[in-house]
């Protein structure tokens, strides 16, 4: 049993907020987004959900990933948003991908809650997984803890050099923004970028 499965069944989620990703609801209300065209948008470390049921509920085809076949369950539980569904696997074995194709990838909690040495890992998994055209649409978690706390984490934080950094190479960043919005507590502290997988 991996320790994400353990934290599920005790039911120690605090980051299970209960509701999509404030910064991905105000992504969308842009209108017309790069999510908004995909044909299909993988949600990697969904947990329960909320943000697969969010892009669903906007017309926006979406698959959840969890390493935690508790999480899937509970996404399951909630009632079904047409356009939504659900795996259970490990993102960096590619098994659970077969038969699945997608052209944009929402990275909201995933890329926070991997040990710092997989990035690499991670950059090279969004590679494969995005064609050239498709988009890495993330909210990435740069100061997580306040100033004088200390945390060995997950979270994890990063910057925007060591993000573009991983992913330089694969993909370009096309746009940019602190969002307004965020979960209490997270105020200020998280970045959305918009990257285009390239040849």
């Amino acid at each position: 049993m991996n320790r994400w499965e353990e934290l599920w069944q005790s039911g120690e989620t605090p980051w299970d907020k209960g509701y999509a990703a404030p910064p991905l609801t105000e992504f969308l209300e842009r209108g017309d987004t790069v999510l908004h065209r995909s044909r299909r948008v993988l949600v990697p470390g969904c947990g329960g959900g909320h943000d697969v049921r969010e892009l669903a509920r906007q017309g926006i085809p979406a698959t959840g990933l969890d390493l935690a076949e508790t999480a899937v369950a509970a996404a399951r539980n909630y009632p079904p948003v047409a356009g939504e569904d659900y795996v259970a696997g490990d993102l960096f074995d590619d098994s659970w991908r077969a038969g699945r194709e997608f052209d944009a990838v929402w990275e909201h909690t995933c890329f926070c809650a991997i040990d710092p040495s997989m990035r690499p890992a991670y950059a090279r998994a969004m590679a494969e997984i995005l064609k050239p055209g498709g988009f890495l649409v993330g909210v990435f978690y740069l100061t997580p803890w306040d100033p004088g706390e200390e945390s060995s984490g997950p979270p994890f934080e990063t910057s925007r050099e060591e993000v573009k950094g991983l992913l330089a190479g694969n993909f370009v960043l096309r746009e940019d923004f602190v969002p307004t919005r965020a979960y209490p507590g997270r105020e200020g502290k998280e970045w959305l970028a918009v990257f285009e997988r390239v040849g």
